[in-house]
């Protein structure tokens, strides 16, 4: 396929905590690239999804999504800086930037003062209205109305990503966006995450499932050991860090329950994504200050000390 006839690009997905990002990368992308939980702050790094689609012209793009984590408007903790400072990083690299807003909450604070950090925006701005399935026409058209006074945006588009509603003409757009040239992952790539750092955050996804009424979100997984078997089966041994005993022996439950079920369901959840039998033994350690160690920052791809 010549040069010419394709198209590749990074659009970065910005928005509140809880807009809808995550389950929005993964509908576009068709599989799943970044965890998605009922609790807020989930993402900590920018997780590439990569979509690919064809356009009406008979090029073919290739879409990099980079889903960057929830935008807070004053981050008083290092790990929140971190991940701001991760967010903007992502939209100030990308080709196109697409405020993501739940439609159902409004423009709440944090969205405020995203757009106003995207009027700095150089690059093409998109905004995608999401869970229009929970709110009346009117009220989607008053705050299309409002968000575009604030700031103007090249495209509305209101989707459910949550039903999938809407993601085809949004993905056809973004497509469109994006340059004119070579591929730069290859076409049966999803997402650019190392498995070490894919299998911790499948982990922590059911952390946040089975545990998020129970415990904060500064719980942090990371995998210690990662070993290919010769029956094709991969064995990974991983660290569920929490900040105080209490907080493992939730994690752990009666006669260590609680933990098994975690482990059952990261084990089958990662099974499938890899398409291979996996082993998957987890501990659990109280790690008091984990959240001011540099090498835990590393390890999720956030900068310890992130620039202003």
């Amino acid at each position: 396929m010549s040069e010419l006839s394709t198209r590749a690009g990074f659009v970065a997905v910005v928005g509140a905590p809880n807009a809808g990002k995550s389950t929005l990368v993964n509908g576009l992308v068709g599989s799943k690239v970044s965890i998605v939980s009922p609790k807020v702050q989930t993402t900590r790094m920018r997780v590439i999804g990569i979509a690919m689609t064809d356009l009406p012209d008979g090029a073919r793009a290739q879409v990099v999504l980079v889903d960057t984590p929830g935008i807070f408007r004053v981050a008083k903790r290092r790990l929140e800086r971190a991940m701001v400072a991760a967010a903007w990083q992502g939209a100030e690299d990308a080709d196109v930037v697409a405020l993501v807003v739940d439609a159902e909450r409004g423009i709440g604070p944090e969205t405020e003062a995203i757009i106003e950090r995207l009027k700095q925006s150089r690059a093409p701005r998109y905004l995608v209205l999401n869970k229009i399935d929970l709110v009346p026409r009117e009220k989607l058209l008053a705050l299309t109305a409002e968000l575009n006074a604030r700031v103007p945006f090249e495209h509305t588009f209101m989707v459910s990503a949550l039903k999938a509603d809407g993601i085809g003409d949004l993905l056809t757009a973004l497509a469109a966006a994006v340059p004119a040239g070579p591929f730069l992952y290859p076409e049966d790539q999803a997402a650019d995450l190392p498995l070490r750092l894919l299998a911790s955050e499948v982990t922590r996804e059911q952390v946040f499932l089975q545990l998020h009424q129970e415990l904060p979100y500064e719980a942090a997984v990371e995998t210690d050991k990662w070993e290919d078997r010769p029956d094709g089966s991969v064995r990974v041994e991983q660290t569920i860090h929490v900040q105080r005993d209490g907080q493992r022996a939730i994690f752990l439950g009666k006669g260590g329950a609680r933990i098994k079920q975690i482990g059952a369901r990261a084990r089958h959840e990662l099974g499938q994504m890899l398409e291979r039998p996996v082993h998957l033994f987890l501990h659990v350690k109280v790690s008091e200050r984990w959240a001011d160690d540099p090498s835990h920052y590393r390890a999720i791809g956030l900068d310890y000390e992130p620039k202003r």
